[in-house]
């Protein structure tokens, strides 16, 4: 069973955040998943999501100033203490929310950084996450993400240099984030990777490749690769973290077929 969850921070944009989630439950969603909630207090967010019967799947811890281009900081060892108020923050609005996932944000690595302190900070700091996360119920996923085209300087872009610190951390409730479009270009062979790391995933995320644009207007077969990760009985949300080619719901006719719920 494929099951789609709609990302509101790239999907719906002509709306208000708010107002996106119905917009994706009129679309046929049933879950959604977006970068960062922490605009709104976490009751909206929740009385949204309550509404319009969507299961939250994922969201980030606070990832900073986005505007700025910051993309987390969990491995800068400068900003440890901001690194667990934030943790306790993203907690709230997963309690209020019902989300049982969060994506924890490494972060961008200067080139004059040193690597192996970045690292062991950043294992300290998901380690601590992790703890007081799974007092909640609540699984971290970390993620890689390409950085030839999208994020340069980004902390890890391969499948096994996250594995890596999700070993060193050592906890349960600690997996790996996989998204389709940043390992296309990273390493290829998605779906090998995907049937050798299943196991190890706590969420999926697609976006066809070139572009980052819904499936059908690039390179991948989508319709195969979910049936591939359906036989594999991953029983996960797949979120369309991708940016429309045009209008959000005149090019979901790829989902048809995944989106029966209304």
């Amino acid at each position: 069973m494929t099951r789609l969850a709609a990302n509101l921070t790239m999907m719906f944009t002509d709306l208000p955040f708010l107002d996106r989630f119905a917009a994706a439950a009129g679309a046929g969603f049933a879950a959604v998943e977006f970068v960062s909630p922490y605009a709104e207090a976490p009751e909206a967010v929740a009385e949204a999501a309550r509404r319009h019967d969507l299961t939250v799947a994922l969201f980030n811890l606070p990832p900073g100033d986005w505007a700025a281009g910051e993309r987390g900081f969990a491995a800068d060892p400068a900003r440890t203490e901001e690194f667990a108020d934030s943790v306790d923050l993203a907690l709230r609005y997963a309690r209020a929310t019902g989300c049982r996932t969060l994506h924890l944000m490494a972060g961008k690595i200067p080139d004059a950084a040193d690597r192996a302190q970045w690292t062991e900070t950043l294992v300290a700091n998901t380690r601590l996450a992790a703890d007081r996360a799974a007092g909640e119920g609540v699984t971290l996923v970390l993620e890689p993400i390409n950085t030839r085209i999208d994020l340069p300087g980004y902390f890890y872009d391969r499948t096994e240099a996250v594995l890596d610190v999700i070993d060193a951390v050592g906890r349960d409730n600690v997996r790996l984030l996989y998204d389709v479009y940043h390992m296309q270009i990273m390493e290829g062979d998605v779906a090998r990777t995907i049937e050798r790391l299943l196991p190890r995933i706590g969420h999926i995320q697609i976006a066809d490749n070139p572009g980052r644009h819904e499936p059908g207007t690039g390179e991948l077969n989508f319709p195969w690769l979910f049936g591939r990760i359906a036989a594999l009985n991953y029983d996960g949300w797949i979120g369309c973290e991708y940016a429309p080619a045009g209008d959000t719901r005149e090019g979901l006719g790829w989902a048809a077929a995944y989106l029966d719920r209304r």
